[in-house]
């Protein structure tokens, strides 16, 4: 199932999406469910299916006004420096355990809407990601248990703010800038994905492919990285874990590419689908 989060004439719900059709998930499941992190956390997507089959949709994808696919997530953990053409592109080394850094909910845009250039900045650079959704929490998990907590995946564009990131050795300016991370548009269910199953990840700027890579060159895995952040901390229904992008990112290109007003940003993966973002100044 692919599943979004969106206003419905201004208020917040969520729906199963099939081609341009949306089935609104709230009449029929919203008491138990008020949003998708408590579908999710409920697992209730036997009884979003259920309904997907005895319903006609009424809604078009084309027309929403989308929100970021989770809305409401209590974490968002990033993982830096995951690919090894990025990590060289970057001139820094591998290192042994996944670098984290953290974006709060307020830095992200849904699918459609645009991304803001600050005024403070004007080296927005792009970065193809794949985020994964956690269904099932839990702490200290194991890797070989891994994919049994991923209730489904989505693209991810980690929009950074290169100077503000690096002005310190600490990144969580650079990377949260209000409304600079793309999330979209939907979530397809780990039921539709194969464990380990190879993705293909690229940035299209303008038309223009400036990333690609697929997801078997990563360096700390998926389960890698639910494993090592779930020591440190619980992980809860509808949390995200951006699992990293790889080399291409415009700040280390000659001459450098940096996002600006009028430029469409596409994240294309390609069991996923395509979050599509305008980008425009922050007034």
């Amino acid at each position: 199932m692919k599943l979004i989060s969106f206003l419905n004439q201004g208020v917040p719900s969520y729906g199963v999406v099939n081609g341009d059709d949306v089935l609104d998930l709230s009449p029929f499941l919203g008491a138990q469910a008020p949003d998708l992190k408590t579908l999710i956390a409920k697992n209730l997507f036997g009884a979003a299916a259920d309904a997907a089959k005895a319903h006609k949709p009424t809604l078009k994808f084309s027309q929403l006004q989308l929100l970021p696919v989770i809305p409401n997530p209590g974490q968002i953990f990033c993982i830096g420096l995951n690919y090894g053409e990025h990590v060289l592109e970057t001139g820094r080394e591998v290192t042994e355990v996944p670098t984290i850094f953290i974006r709060l909910a307020d830095s992200q845009v849904a699918h459609g809407q645009d991304i803001m250039r600050p005024p403070e900045s004007h080296r927005l650079d792009y970065e193809a990601e794949i985020a994964l959704i956690i269904g099932k929490g839990g702490r200290r998990i194991q890797e070989e248990d891994a994919w049994d907590h991923i209730a489904g995946y989505s693209c991810y564009n980690d929009g950074s703010v290169r100077d503000w990131q690096i002005a310190t050795s600490q990144w969580t300016p650079g990377k949260n800038f209000y409304k600079t991370g793309g999330f979209g548009p939907w979530m397809v269910t780990s039921d539709e994905i194969a464990p380990a199953q190879v993705m293909r990840l690229q940035t299209v700027l303008n038309g223009q492919v400036l990333q690609d890579t697929t997801t078997d060159k990563m360096i700390h895995s998926i389960p890698r990285q639910i494993a090592y952040i779930s020591t440190f901390i619980p992980l809860s229904p509808g949390d995200v874990i951006v699992t990293g992008t790889p080399g291409g990112v415009g700040n280390k290109r000659t001459p450098q590419i940096f996002m600006k007003p009028g430029d469409v940003c596409e994240i294309v993966v390609d069991a996923i689908g395509t979050l599509r973002n305008g980008i425009r100044d922050d007034a």
